[in-house]
């Protein structure tokens, strides 16, 4: 059994099929690739997932139990944690402290999260601005310290929402290196992005969507290769310029 089921999800926005019915398996331990142009429907069904948006049709699975319809708190409980496009931290607190929150948050005691926020600190290479307050750091360094906030108690999935977009070079070899690391011992994950050459040394499977479903299912470079996978990307490209709404 998948550990995370996807069966049909729709949603609708007006007149618009933002998520057409689409279908997905993430088994235990995966890093999942999800890829497609702008307004294809990824951030969407990320929403759909995470509660924070509810479906009109389908069905989602966590490990056989029916989890279509919970809120965010409800399904962070289960262990479905998102991590947005915009970084949301505490601006007035230190790092360190706003990892401590989140474990609180969590049921870690204190010591318990003193030393996993010491921990994460140290692998994500924050250690030394750990006593700034979070508004002080850079961009990149305010969107590791949300990476760590979401493992201080790791979840059973992590849903991962453009997290290279915008990031210096050095801080996404960082957080590449990360999702590897927890990959490896076992962490699973949905991965959005655009950065292609990112996917393609994480990510072993990819999904691709477009205009809301999957367009193709597979080993990551065949999706790339696939003739109508090119095809969607070359039309984005082409619209580039008459995008006014993003809802992907």
């Amino acid at each position: 059994m998948a550990l995370l089921e996807i069966r049909g999800v729709a949603k609708r926005f007006g007149g618009l099929r933002a998520v057409d019915g689409v279908g997905m398996d993430v088994a235990e331990g995966e890093l999942l690739g999800l890829i497609g142009p702008n307004g294809s429907g990824k951030t969407t069904l990320l929403n759909v997932l995470s509660g924070h948006m509810r479906a009109d049709a389908g069905q989602v699975l966590l490990e056989g139990r029916s989890v279509l319809g919970l809120n965010p708190t409800q399904l962070t409980r289960l262990g479905v944690l998102r991590m947005f496009q915009m970084t949301r931290v505490f601006n007035r607190v230190s790092a360190f402290d706003n990892l401590i929150v989140c474990g609180l948050a969590m049921g870690l005691d204190e010591a318990q999260a003193g030393e996993r926020a010491m921990q994460l600190l140290g692998e994500l290479k924050l250690t030394h601005v750990m006593h700034l307050d979070a508004g002080q750091l850079s961009g990149g360094q305010k969107k590791l310290l949300e990476f760590g906030a979401c493992f201080m108690v790791p979840p059973r999935v992590a849903l991962l929402d453009e997290p290279f977009a915008a990031v210096h070079p050095t801080m996404k070899e960082i957080m590449a290196a990360f999702i590897r690391r927890r990959n490896e011992s076992g962490q699973t994950f949905v991965l959005v992005s655009h950065d292609m050459p990112v996917v393609v040394e994480l990510c072993p499977r990819s999904v691709c969507m477009n205009a809301g479903k999957v367009l193709a299912d597979g080993p990551t470079q065949q999706v790339l290769n696939d003739s109508a996978v090119i095809e969607a990307y070359l039309g984005e490209d082409a619209h580039a310029g008459h995008e006014g709404h993003e809802h992907g």
